[in-house]
């Protein structure tokens, strides 16, 4: 490898290669993260879907798959977030990575325990606060990313940000190969992230039936935007649930979300009071309805139907643009190889062409 990928990234997280696979609920579990560690990368469990009693069993099977480092993704709105932490410093994991975050005492516990605090932020404003809190090192996901985006191009908003902060800057939202990897350098970012990229890997344990679909979208235009989940901006592959959902009137969304409420609870442990006390949280803290509210507390079980479940057209399947960029499913091993050839490529091109 030369010397232009090894960069601060590598050397925090532990890994060869400054390529991150996020940690993409359902599809983030201990298979697709140790592939990730054996081919040079850094892969995140997603803890926020893991079921609390199992969190520290997947955390153990990544380690029986690899002595690669990794990381651990946690939600502070999920009920096992104090114990997601406690796992983190007791397994002496690389990372965690957040996005509504832990405070900075949590943090600072973290740290102490030499565990990389690494959130992923969609704004400029959002990058600052989390590095006043103590964060390590910063992701930063352009519009074209999948699930909850913003509305800002990573090209815009990487450059904004690594003006912003003075901390290690990891790109995230369009990438899915070597050329992206060495302009994100260019850039001046410490390594991208990736997570449709690695959901279409053979080291992904969504079903065929969904990675077919994933596979098959070659419009860009078809991964868009939709606001029907819970109000808020979430990048997705177009379906007929999701235009159902986007028809529906209000009534019929919250009886949606109450169908979806029960098969939530029993999966994260929760009970009924702490259900309702989460939703009259959001609903103080903005303008959501109350249908709204329910289906952002229930969102990880529409994702289930298709990731899990193998109904692509029964849930939702969030996505970022790169999908239309990638045209079959192959090894984690084989993917991260080609992104470090390539890269090394463009970078020593543009190299040769500089002035003497």
């Amino acid at each position: 490898m030369s010397s232009s990928l090894h960069t601060a990234l590598c050397e925090m997280l532990g890994c060869r290669y400054p390529i991150v696979q996020t940690a993409m609920g359902w599809v983030s579990d201990a298979r697709l993260v140790a592939a990730t560690g054996n081919a040079g990368g850094f892969g995140f469990l997603a803890g926020a879907t893991i079921e609390p009693d199992q969190l520290e069993a997947e955390i153990r099977k990544v380690k029986e798959l690899t002595d690669a480092p990794f990381g651990l993704n946690f939600h502070m709105f999920q009920p096992n977030a104090q114990d997601a932490i406690n796992l983190a410093i007791k397994y002496r994991l690389r990372a965690v990575s957040y996005g509504r975050g832990p405070d900075a005492s949590a943090i600072r516990r973290l740290k102490d325990a030499g565990v990389v605090c690494m959130p992923t932020v969609g704004a400029v404003k959002h990058a600052i606060k989390a590095v006043e809190l103590g964060a390590d090192v910063v992701t930063v996901q352009g519009g074209e990313g999948g699930g909850h985006t913003g509305s800002v191009p990573t090209t815009l908003l990487l450059p904004q940000v690594l003006d912003a902060v003075k901390v290690p800057v990891v790109a995230a939202g369009g990438f899915y190969d070597g050329r992206g990897l060495a302009a994100a350098l260019a850039y001046g970012a410490a390594g991208i992230a990736m997570g449709t990229r690695f959901l279409m890997t053979a080291e992904s344990p969504v079903p065929p039936a969904t990675l077919a679909r994933y596979v098959a979208v070659r419009d860009p235009v078809a991964i868009r935007v939709s606001y029907a989940i819970d109000g808020m901006p979430q990048r997705m592959i177009d379906n007929r649930y999701l235009s159902q959902l986007e028809q529906a009137g209000g009534l019929r969304r919250l009886l949606l979300a109450l169908g979806t409420a029960q098969r939530w609870r029993k999966h994260t442990g929760m009970s009924w009071g702490q259900m309702l006390g989460t939703g009259l949280a959001a609903l103080r803290g903005g303008d959501m309805s109350v249908a709204q509210t329910l289906m952002a507390a229930n969102a990880p079980v529409l994702i289930q139907r298709a990731m899990v479940d193998g109904a692509p057209d029964e849930g939702v399947l969030p996505s970022g643009q790169a999908a239309s960029a990638i045209g079959r499913i192959e090894p984690c091993g084989d993917v991260i190889a080609r992104i470090v050839a390539e890269a090394e490529q463009r970078l020593a091109a543009l190299t040769a062409h500089a002035p003497q």
